[in-house]
């Protein structure tokens, strides 16, 4: 027992970094949020100028200000509420994606692949294919059909072996998931299709300030939470044998866990859809551009990673092929599709 307290209490000590000199050590990390920073603000003044009509970067204060116009109208009611959803839905992906791959231990247990994000967009496809009205909508029937996939899941990976079972199973639930919101699509009225299409590829479009309030109370209610579970998630990675001997227990807290990342994926799938694998990239992302800090560093980093990315793609959706406008979810899926080749390939050469 002496003997797994001790493993553990290295485990989760942070690595030290190697001794390359006081200035490097310093410089590189100021380097890095300089960056960071310095693309942020990029990608705000261009979601706001890009697109019909353009506006000048250098005339953005004097648009905001104004009373009125098709510009003051277009930047403040159509651009900024459209922003501050792709940086909330990306902030909120990447955090559940930290939650589900430090709990279940493993890189792929992302919200696409337990049943999570698809239980959430079939419950609000089914409540609006079925045309029912359901309160506290769409956050309500997206936490219940998130909780469903998730739990459906959970039961369905009881005695499996390996982490490749849990993910194959967790397709297998996710799969017959949209299987019921091809149902729920086929069944809508003619003028419900093309909202529905669109939502089940992952939109931004049509977002109001009144949409952007819709995803506020899950938000607020499950980013605290994910900061409050940082020492459960801590001990979680060392494992079920150690995290007993520390005194947590495992199941409870693993469950805790998942229902934190149930809550955050389901606010944002309500308004938003199914915005792909922004809990697969975000995490392995900043695992690489802050890799020597603690859960803390990282879940903010997972969170401004994420909502770039997404703003990223919402930017590029609305203004690459316009007038036509690309699904969010589909970008961001390219975008994972990359750099999973990439880590491939990496991981190949670094075997040989």
């Amino acid at each position: 027992m002496t003997d797994v307290v001790d493993r553990a209490a290295q485990a989760q000590q942070p690595r030290a970094a190697p001794v390359t000199g006081g200035r490097e050590r310093w410089f590189r990390p100021l380097v890095g949020v300089a960056a960071l920073t310095g693309a942020a603000a990029g990608l705000v003044v261009a979601s706001l100028s890009l697109g019909q009509p353009l506006v000048v970067p250098a005339r953005l204060p004097s648009v905001l200000a104004a009373d009125g116009g098709l510009e003051h109208v277009v930047v403040t009611e159509l651009r900024a509420p459209r922003l501050l959803l792709a940086v909330l839905a990306g902030a909120g992906l990447g955090v559940a994606g930290l939650l589900l791959q430090e709990s279940l231990r493993n890189p792929l247990a992302v919200p696409e692949l337990l049943g999570t994000s698809s239980g959430a967009a079939a419950a609000v496809a089914v409540t609006v294919g079925f045309g029912l009205t359901v309160p506290g909508a769409p956050l309500l029937p997206a936490l219940v059909g998130a909780a469903i996939g998730t739990l459906l899941t959970v039961l369905a990976v009881r005695g499996a072996v390996g982490p490749a079972a849990v993910l194959l199973i967790g397709a297998g639930v996710s799969a017959a998931l949209q299987a019921m919101m091809l149902a729920a699509l086929s069944m809508a009225d003619s003028r419900e299709q093309g909202v529905l299409v669109r939502y089940l590829l992952g939109s931004l479009s049509g977002t109001t300030w009144s949409t952007v309030a819709a995803t506020l109370p899950g938000l607020l209610l499950g980013l605290p939470l994910a900061v409050l579970a940082l020492p459960a998630l801590g001990l979680l990675r060392l494992g079920g044998e150690a995290a007993s001997v520390l005194g947590l227990r495992p199941g409870a807290a693993r469950l805790g866990v998942l229902a934190i990342a149930c809550l955050i994926t389901a606010a944002v799938v309500g308004p938003c859809g199914p915005v792909a694998w922004v809990g697969f990239f975000a995490p392995q992302l900043a695992a690489r551009v802050a890799p020597r800090v603690g859960l803390a560093a990282r879940l903010a980093a997972c969170a401004g990673l994420g909502a770039m990315v997404v703003g990223a793609a919402d930017l590029a959706a609305r203004t690459v092929l316009y007038p036509v406008e690309l699904p969010v979810g589909g970008l961001t899926a390219v975008v994972a599709v990359l750099l999973g080749g990439v880590l491939l390939l990496r991981r190949r050469a670094v075997r040989r």
